[in-house]
């Protein structure tokens, strides 16, 4: 049996394509501050959690190689201790994880409903034309990989594209040309929104969560008068939204009111009383989201605990009646 090439495996099926039969993966070809990051990173998690460091992991190497490669998920697998296999299965199912080298900029441009229809789709074939690449590919001097995104949520400033996942808003045929130019000739037109241009890589490192302050903006705008604008009408209205969690506290305690009264009601006739349906009281309806208080967890679930044994005044592996 002749094991397939890299290439031929990306023609059969490019999200597999990162897997080289021939050479499995060398987890060393990765550094001492690499590895001390990954260290770093896995420290964030709880002890005995190590594998849930993978995704900003994938992030790291991705930062180093400018994809995830063979070699990248052999050393994320030794380091959080799973398979290669479950590594794989999460490099193939999130598009931020690429299979192929990335250009110096990843621009994405959203082609989902909204930002398709205002020319999304034209924008897109474009500039695959104007940089004579594919979806996914990257151009011959390694400056632009090209995609199309299903959704940048930023419906309001449609169509959009992001460059290293910065805004650029209410593009046209003309400005996304414009901008893609000016990638290519070496400037880093700056975002609409958000943080000053930086390359791939450094984007991938922030990610993963090691900030360089040069690639930082505090002080960036991350909103505009499109995306604020309901929120202003909300205002001058005098619109709040429902307190789900106070709606739901104030309808217990209505319940338990009138379970109590048909309670001394059924005591008085000697009748064993049936539960009742709460009813949502009109004054939870007005309550503003703002007000809301801390959602009920399981730990303070009475009859979790109860199930569990786990109650006040329990005793160890003793449930409620032992």
């Amino acid at each position: 049996m002749t094991l397939p090439t890299n290439a031929d495996a990306g023609r059969q099926n490019f999200r597999t394509s990162v897997i080289n039969l021939d050479r499995p993966g060398d987890p060393t070809v990765f550094g001492e501050r690499t590895r001390a990051e990954a260290a770093e990173i896995i420290a964030r998690y709880p002890e005995g959690q190590a594998r849930s460091a993978l995704l900003p992991m994938l992030h790291l190497v991705q930062s180093e190689q400018g994809y995830v490669t063979a070699d990248g998920i052999a050393f994320c697998a030794d380091t959080v201790g799973i398979t290669k296999a479950q590594v794989l299965a999460v490099v193939t199912f999130y598009t931020m994880y690429k299979r192929k080298p990335t250009g110096e900029y990843l621009v994405s441009v959203c082609t989902n409903t909204l930002c398709g229809v205002l020319g999304g789709d034209e924008i897109f074939a474009a500039l695959c034309e104007t940089l004579g690449v594919g979806n996914n590919d990257t151009t011959p001097d390694g400056t632009i990989t090209i995609e199309h995104a299903e959704c940048l949520a930023a419906c309001d400033y449609a169509p959009v594209l992001t460059v290293n996942y910065e805004y650029f808003d209410n593009q046209t045929l003309d400005s996304a040309g414009d901008l893609v130019g000016k990638l290519q000739s070496g400037e880093r037109p700056q975002p609409t929104r958000g943080a000053p241009l930086c390359s791939f890589k450094q984007i991938e490192r922030q990610i993963a969560g090691f900030f360089d302050e040069r690639t930082l903006a505090p002080d960036a705008v991350g909103s505009g008068r499109a995306t604020e604008a309901g929120v202003r009408l909300a205002l001058e209205r005098g619109d709040t939204a429902p307190s789900y969690a106070l709606e739901r506290d104030d309808a217990k305690r209505d319940h338990a009111k009138r379970d109590g009264a048909k309670g001394d009601d059924a005591r008085r006739a000697g009748v064993k009383p049936e539960g009742a349906e709460p009813a949502q009281p009109e004054a939870a309806k007005q309550r503003p989201s703002s007000h809301d208080a801390p959602l009920t967890t399981s730990a303070e679930d009475t009859s979790h605990a109860h199930r569990t044994g786990s109650g006040a005044g329990s005793e160890p592996g003793k449930g409620k009646g032992e």
